[in-house]
């Protein structure tokens, strides 16, 4: 049973860790590119939410496959 829900989770974590990924290259792309410092700083804390509510989002799918409600749409 154990291996079944690590399969389901494989995908999440996955895309999760390709999202935070893409956010920090962002976030580092804006820091090292000569801009002044206003856009720097909007352009550096736009990716943080972001990385934030995915991390969250990945979390919740975790608890649900955990607590086996992860085909709730069937039931409609």
């Amino acid at each position: 049973m154990e291996q079944e829900h690590i399969k389901k989770m494989v995908a999440p974590v996955f895309i999760t860790v390709f999202l935070v990924l893409y956010e920090v290259g962002f976030l580092v792309a804006a820091l090292c590119f000569p801009l002044p410092f206003m856009a720097k700083l909007i352009l550096g804390l736009c990716p943080l939410p972001f990385m934030g509510v995915s991390i969250y989002v990945l979390a919740e799918r975790v608890k649900e496959i955990r607590s086996g409600e992860e085909d709730d749409l069937s039931e409609y």
